[in-house]
């Protein structure tokens, strides 16, 4: 991979990662009912959804570390919620709204639309 001098070889640095996606016809309900149930997930896909264009995960305000944050994204991608590419070093991040909507007609703007309502207080003593 690295020459003597600790330079990458032309032929290595040609390659990139590819990163996987599940394609429509896959999408899991369980598996995106499971990526949107924690509320940091959640919070990425209700700032995606009111965004436009691609996001990089380090433009998200999210109070966790930055490995935390990776798993996140992972669990989003892997569920088939986001749509990850690269440019450069970074990762940019869409959602997948149309094949969501597609497989699973209207789930996401409801649990959108019930992540932004207040919680109920007062629970039954």
């Amino acid at each position: 991979m690295y020459d003597e001098r600790r330079t990458m070889d032309a032929k290595m640095s040609a390659t990139t990662e590819q990163i996987a996606h599940p394609t429509r016809d896959q999408l899991e309900l369980s598996s995106v009912l499971h990526a949107l149930s924690d509320p940091v997930r959640l919070r990425i896909v209700s700032e995606l959804a009111r965004g436009e264009g691609e996001h990089t995960c380090g433009s998200f305000a999210l109070p966790v570390t930055k490995s935390t944050c990776t798993h996140h994204f992972k669990v989003l991608r892997e569920a088939g919620v986001i749509h990850q590419r690269h440019k450069g070093t970074t990762r940019l991040n869409t959602l997948r709204r149309e094949d969501l909507e597609a497989r699973f007609p209207g789930l996401l703007d409801t649990i959108l639309q019930a992540a932004d309502e207040p919680a109920l207080s007062s629970p039954l003593s």
